[in-house]
């Protein structure tokens, strides 16, 4: 594929994949948070290697990891967004380790609609409510997150495989109310 085609296969993708987001924001009500959704991605070091490893099927950063071992984009990305647990991890000053730490549960409420945004954009006619669920399971094992974080992420995703969007987006805004 030429630079052409994936300089604006990317474009469309990352664009596609905002909208999403923040319609999704403004269903749980955190309009704010989806108007700041990923514009990280529009710097030159996730924009030009998500172009660069551009497929449309998948995201960009996994066949970076595949070419040299890491993602740059992903470390740029990752280190500049409150909506990824990734970026929830300091060192414990008792531990002397790196650990995840607890994630404020707006951020929790933009990682879930980040997915399943995410899972409507790759997945396209084959997503279903139940989508963004498996893909949760299916690394959880393996996911370094902070467990309160963790459980409540999968408390909306099964809430939404099992009543559907409008109930978890209103679940959701009753939480934040309660909680902010």
């Amino acid at each position: 594929m030429n630079f052409i085609l994936r300089f604006f296969g990317h474009m469309h993708t990352i664009n596609a994949h905002r909208h999403k987001v923040i319609r999704n924001c403004f269903c749980a009500g955190i309009p704010w948070r989806g108007l700041m959704h990923d514009l990280s991605k529009y710097s030159p070091t996730e924009f030009f290697n998500g172009v660069r490893y551009y497929q449309g099927m998948r995201s960009p950063n996994e066949a970076e990891r595949e070419d040299i071992g890491y993602s740059r984009a992903w470390l740029h990305h990752k280190g500049r967004n409150r909506h990824h647990f990734e970026y929830w991890t300091d060192y414990n000053p008792i531990t002397k380790r790196q650990e995840p730490v607890k994630m404020p549960d707006v951020f929790v409420a933009e990682m879930f609609c980040d997915r399943v945004a995410a899972s409507k954009i790759y997945m396209k006619e084959n997503y279903n409510d139940a989508a963004p669920l498996g893909y949760f399971l299916n690394a959880k094992a393996r996911r370094i997150i902070h467990p309160e974080t963790s459980e409540l992420l999968e408390s909306w995703l099964t809430m939404l495989a099992e009543r559907g969007e409008k109930e978890t987006f209103a679940e959701i805004r009753r939480y934040l109310r309660r909680k902010l």
